[in-house]
């Protein structure tokens, strides 16, 4: 392939995947993100720390290549912000994600273009190719396919076996370099709350638990209609006299599924000891919001979590119809009716 076949193939690699530096404070980021923005319209926010931009109209409009955008990029987070980045680019979401975590150092740019895709993504592990996690990855090298070339030569019926329908159809298609999904444009706010007042104060422990279950089951609900997860949850509790008590605590994975933000909102009740206290109000909040799509599926051996991860997208189907209220635990329906 001549320099000039080389151009027009990598100038098809146009989704570009920005890691910066983990732990970078928020008014840095969105300091990232209107950099990005100054490159192309589309830009799709992955807090705490990535994001995606779509580059097709970019091209056109700075007439050069994608590893050239990824440099001016660069160029600009160091100079007006101090803060080197890592970019990926390619064909796809899972490709361009897959190349800006194979960039050794605190910065640089890898683009890979659509023709280099199969050959490039062979060699990597299969706990390289985006999307895969750990979980999924140590099932996968329990069968002996430790590297994304591997995979890919594995039928996907054998694969979605292996990994679950779903999660297996998807890890098929990536290692193949197939991924539809487009740059949407985003800007996530960075937390998400729900709160509830009691109208006198209360003691009843059953009905605060109860108050609180329902809190998280609208919190679960806000998250997954916004597209998110959370990685840790705070709970605000306020009691007569004016004092409150406040503490947070991380998920052990991102996660917006009621089991999981019921668990720790649980244990967060509990740690705060009540015993008499009387209480004017409840607050949950969800913190350090991410992508959903930037979550890697994982795999369950727990039966009994999946059939209630599937009658959650069934409830979630439902209130999209008739309403949030419409159904939800039995034990928050005399609050909702009381309300």
């Amino acid at each position: 392939m001549n320099d000039v076949e080389k151009q027009v193939a990598t100038a098809r690699a146009t989704v570009m995947h920005v890691r910066c530096p983990d732990r970078l404070p928020e008014e840095v980021y969105r300091r990232v993100l209107e950099l990005l923005a100054g490159l192309s319209p589309v830009v799709q926010a992955l807090p705490p720390s990535a994001a995606l931009v779509e580059l097709k109209g970019a091209l056109r409009y700075h007439g050069t290549d994608v590893a050239h955008l990824g440099e001016i990029l660069r160029v600009r987070t160091i100079s007006h912000l101090g803060v080197d980045v890592r970019v990926g680019i390619g064909p796809t979401i899972t490709v361009a994600a897959t190349a800006s975590a194979q960039v050794t150092g605190p910065g640089g740019a890898l683009a890979i273009a659509p023709d280099q895709v199969a050959d490039w993504l062979a060699p990597l592990p299969v706990d390289d190719l985006h999307g895969i996690g750990p979980r999924q990855a140590a099932v996968l090298r329990d069968y002996g396919i430790h590297t994304v070339g591997l995979l890919a030569t594995v039928s996907p019926a054998t694969v979605q076996r292996l990994l679950g329908k779903k999660a297996g159809r998807l890890a098929a298609d990536r290692a193949r370099g197939i991924d539809p999904r487009p740059v949407v444009p985003r800007n996530l706010p960075a937390s998400a709350a729900v709160r509830h007042r009691f109208t006198s104060h209360t003691l009843d422990g059953a009905v605060v638990r109860a108050t609180l279950l329902d809190l998280v089951v609208q919190l679960g609900l806000q998250l997954r209609r916004r597209g998110q997860t959370a990685r840790a949850l705070t709970l605000t509790l306020r009691f007569a006299g004016g004092t409150a008590w406040e503490k947070t605590r991380r998920l052990p994975e991102p996660s917006a599924h009621e089991d999981d933000l019921r668990t720790l909102a649980y244990q967060l009740m509990d740690a705060a000891g009540l015993q008499r206290a009387r209480l004017t109000g409840i607050g949950l909040r969800a913190e350090d919001l991410i992508d959903a799509g930037q979550v890697a599926e994982q795999i369950s051996l727990d039966g009994a979590r999946e059939s209630r991860l599937v009658a959650e997208q069934a409830m979630d189907r439902i209130r999209k119809k008739f309403g949030p209220g419409s159904i939800g635990p039995a034990t928050v329906v005399p609050l909702r009716r009381a309300s």
